[in-house]
């Protein structure tokens, strides 16, 4: 069974999303012998453009923020040009850059799309030192950082993330650990910050650290629900497909990923801001 016949039967969500709304966190790969991946890290999938648009229109999304993976490393290639393909009404992207990155080139890439620059520290390539220097070069394009890790991390990156001349988005809603819940000593750290507004949170992937699993994820509600009393508008949504810790006969349902707010944002309009005006900020959509 192929990815495109996967994702045809997937099912279509019961909420009803906001016009504009932005799905801001997914992946597309392509042909290795297009798009050679970095040696010795997870095998070479493909997903295609086509397919992430299959996935948007079957959620009712009409925009997508494509986020560079660590299988490419440095080499943004295959994000510029899905970018391209959708165009700037639709689509933004996150870059990984080299430490040396040039204005010229963080230009470039501004104009094609790219808004932020992230730091993936489950693998190597950066390391926390390499945060500031990078902020400072990318500050004057209004780009913010993309960090993400995993373990007991987060109340040692934030006094790293505090001193930053940008804002700062965690994927995932932290990857805190389920048994610990809303009182993890992260997840704590994290809600202090989040209140400053230099903090942007995807409520992203839940089943990356939840016991309850789907469809209701409850145990990932229940932080939800703590961070929409904070900073409801530092709250974004994303798919997180195509699900790259998964086999393909065995993805998470992204439509189980998206109804839960129904139920851990009642708030119409608060659930609308997440969609659609909190990421047209963020991601600097112009409608």
């Amino acid at each position: 069974m192929t990815i495109t016949e996967i994702i045809d039967q997937g099912r279509k969500p019961r909420l009803k999303v906001p016009p504009k709304s932005v799905e801001t966190h997914s992946h597309v790969f392509g042909p290795p012998d297009r798009y050679p991946h970095v040696a010795g890290r997870r095998p070479h999938i493909e997903a295609s453009l086509e397919q992430y648009e299959a996935l948007l229109a079957r959620l009712g999304i009409e925009r997508g923020v494509i986020v560079q993976p660590s299988l490419y490393s440095t080499d943004n290639t295959i994000r510029l040009e899905s970018i391209a393909a959708m165009g700037l009404d639709r689509a933004r992207g996150v870059a990984v850059t080299t430490k040396d990155v040039s204005d010229k080139e963080l230009q470039r890439l501004h104009d094609a799309g790219i808004r932020g620059n992230r730091f993936y520290f489950i693998v190597d390539d950066f390391d926390r030192a390499d945060l500031a220097p990078m902020a400072a070069k990318i500050a004057p394009f209004g780009w913010h950082v993309q960090v993400q890790d995993d373990g007991a991390w987060i109340k040692d990156i934030i006094p790293v993330l505090e001193k930053l001349p940008v804002d700062s988005v965690i994927d995932h809603v932290g990857r805190t650990p389920a048994a610990n819940g809303i009182n993890d000593p992260d997840f704590q750290a994290m809600l202090r910050f989040f209140e400053t507004g230099k903090l942007w949170i995807k409520i992203s992937a839940p089943y990356l650290q939840s016991t309850d699993g789907p469809p209701s994820y409850a145990d990932v509600g229940d932080k939800v629900r703590e961070l929409v009393k904070v900073r409801p508008d530092r709250l974004v949504w994303a798919a997180n497909w195509p699900h790259p810790n998964f086999a393909p006969d065995n993805k998470p349902e992204e439509a189980d990923c998206l109804d839960p707010l129904l139920e851990w944002v009642p708030d119409e309009a608060i659930r609308n801001a997440i969609l659609a005006d909190n990421p047209a900020c963020l991601y600097d959509f112009v409608d």
